[in-house]
């Protein structure tokens, strides 16, 4: 991959991170700083229904999932960031082919070509 693809990619894979931040950081703010009262806009001294309160925890639990997936993917655009540095990026870590450019436009942090991808998949398809 030339030096002009690779800073292309960099540059890619460094605002999709950012935006991954902010993202969290809006998870953070919207629902895991606020108390279950404050989250439901309730701020009378009276207590919860139920209902509400497994609906309030469903959303936490929610957004915590969303959140740990971003981290994640921050992860990965991390490692992809180092292969750059150590220009190994866009190799297939099984295979070491060339990872197809279209791939990486859509997943920049992809580690695998699509034939493994494909391989991989399937082993994790129950028969």
């Amino acid at each position: 991959m030339n030096k002009k693809d690779l800073e292309r990619f960099k540059k890619l894979l460094l605002k999709k991170r950012e935006d991954l931040i902010s993202e969290m950081n809006n998870f953070t703010k919207d629902t895991l700083n606020k108390s279950q009262r404050e989250a439901s806009g309730d701020l009378s001294g009276y207590s919860f229904h139920m209902a509400d309160q497994a609906s309030d925890n469903y959303d936490r639990e929610f957004s915590l999932n969303l959140a740990s997936d971003s981290q994640k993917v921050i992860y990965a655009i991390d490692e992809a960031l180092r292969r750059i540095k150590d220009k190994i990026y866009g190799r297939c870590s099984k295979c070491n082919k060339e990872i197809g450019r279209k791939r990486l436009q859509a997943v920049p942090h992809a580690i695998l070509c699509i034939d493994c991808q494909r391989k991989e998949e399937a082993k994790r398809k129950p028969s």
